[in-house]
This record gives structure tokens, C-alpha cells and sequence, in this order.
């Protein structure tokens, strides 16, 4: 009876070990699972920034390393005596200069109407130049005739170039454009009646006319500014064209 009892006693504290492990094991799982209920991954994004960094809580603090801050930031780091030195970049910038720049781009249509445009207007400029540096008579003359076609071959050109207009940076193109055309139209007009009438008489006879002419100049100095801005691709403004 005694060696019975002693077996059953044996076999029971068998079992209670074997269902004691189960039961740590069964509250290992439990509190993993409990842990990762309360304390699920989370991740950093900066607001204009591509890309992500993993975060880290303890103790209540949300923790990041600090080499993931400068990834995605495009920032970098400099450890110097100790000291590690973090320089970020706004990550916008880029973005936002791109924006700008497309803004200010012409269309290729446009770009290409204005660029004609502008060779025929520095063409009638340059025939306008010729005549006064030299004091041709204009009333009923080859002279007068030849300013006569330029402009009217720069006209058709202007009106082309109005044509291709699609983009915001296309109208504010071409208003400069036709400011410049209607400068060199109105300098004509004021040359053509003043030498008709015989008032220009002291300017052809100037060592330097065009310089001395303040809205001749002004047409020079825009119609280079113009040629340029047009060849780059991209608006620009200038005080000379208004």
C-alpha cells in the first residue's frame, strides 16, 4: 500500500511540473503578445521629405537614430570632439525650385515664335540705326520704303508669336515682346516725322545720335535683355521692356 501511494504521489508532482511549464509557457506568449499590443512599431516622416525612420519607444520617450534623421532629410552629420553635429537642408527646396523653374519655362512653340519675333524686330532696329547714323532721307525713299517692310515683316512675326501662347510664362513673355515692338514702332514714327519735318537734323549730325537718344537706347538695351531671355527658355523681366 505504501509503495502504491507512493507511486501515485510521484506521478502527480509529474504532472503539476509538466502542466506548470505549459502554463509558463502559455504566459510567455501572452505577455509577447500583450508587449507588442502596446507597443507597436512605429515610424518618422518629416512633412516634404521622402522616405521614413523606425522609432523607438522607452521608458516613454519616442527615441530615433540620429543617422536616419540626416538620411531622410538629405541632411549630413560631422562628429567633432564628441560632438555630432546634424545640418538639415529644408527637403521642399528642391521641389519647390523645380516648380518655379517649370513655371517660368516657355513652350517650345512660343519660345521658338518669340526668338523669330525678336530677330525681325532687332532687324527693323538695325535698319532704323543705319539711317539715322547716317541721315538718309525717309519721305518717299528707298530708306523709307526699306523701314516700311521690316516692320511689317516684324508685325507678322509678333502676331505668330501670339499664336503659340499657352503658358503663363508665355503671356508675360510676349507682353514684353510686344512692348518692345511698340518702342521701336513709336521710335520709328518720332525719327520718320522729325527727319520728314527736318528736326533731326542736329541728331544725324551728333557724333554718337543713338547714344544721346534716350528711348533709342532704351530699345537696344531691351532688345538685348529680350534675344537672351528668349534663348535661355525661361521668363525673365526687365525695366528696359516696360
Amino acid at each position: 500500500m505504501l509503495d502504491s501511494n507512493c507511486r501515485w504521489i510521484c506521478s502527480m508532482a509529474q504532472i503539476t511540473k509538466r502542466t506548470t511549464f505549459v502554463a509558463g509557457i502559455m504566459l510567455t506568449f501572452v505577455l509577447a503578445a500583450s508587449a507588442q499590443t502596446e507597443h507597436p512599431s512605429e515610424a518618422l516622416s518629416i512633412q516634404g521629405c521622402p522616405g521614413q525612420a523606425n522609432v523607438v519607444r522607452l521608458q516613454g520617450r519616442a527615441l530615433v537614430d540620429v543617422q536616419e534623421l540626416a538620411r531622410i532629410t538629405n541632411g549630413s552629420l560631422n562628429f567633432d570632439n564628441g560632438r555630432i553635429v546634424l545640418t538639415l537642408v529644408p527637403c521642399d527646396t528642391s521641389q519647390t525650385t523645380l516648380d518655379e523653374e517649370r513655371k517660368a519655362a516657355f513652350s517650345r512653340a512660343f519660345m521658338r515664335a518669340a526668338i523669330e519675333a525678336m530677330a525681325s524686330i532687332r532687324e527693323w532696329g538695325g535698319v532704323l540705326q543705319v539711317i539715322v547714323q547716317n541721315g538718309y532721307p525717309v519721305q518717299k525713299t528707298n530708306a523709307g520704303n526699306t523701314i516700311g517692310v521690316y516692320q511689317g515683316r516684324a508685325a507678322d512675326n509678333v502676331a505668330l508669336a501670339s499664336t503659340a501662347v499657352s503658358t503663363d510664362a508665355d503671356y508675360r513673355g510676349f507682353e514684353l515682346l510686344k512692348n518692345e515692338f511698340n518702342n521701336v514702332e513709336a521710335w520709328s514714327e518720332a525719327f520718320v516725322e522729325a527727319r520728314n519735318s527736318m528736326s533731326a537734323v542736329n541728331l544725324t549730325m551728333s557724333d554718337d545720335p543713338l547714344n544721346k537718344d534716350d528711348q533709342a537706347r532704351k530699345v537696344v538695351d531691351c532688345g538685348q535683355f529680350l534675344a537672351q531671355m528668349f534663348a535661355g527658355g525661361k521668363f525673365q523681366d526687365d525695366a528696359a521692356c516696360h
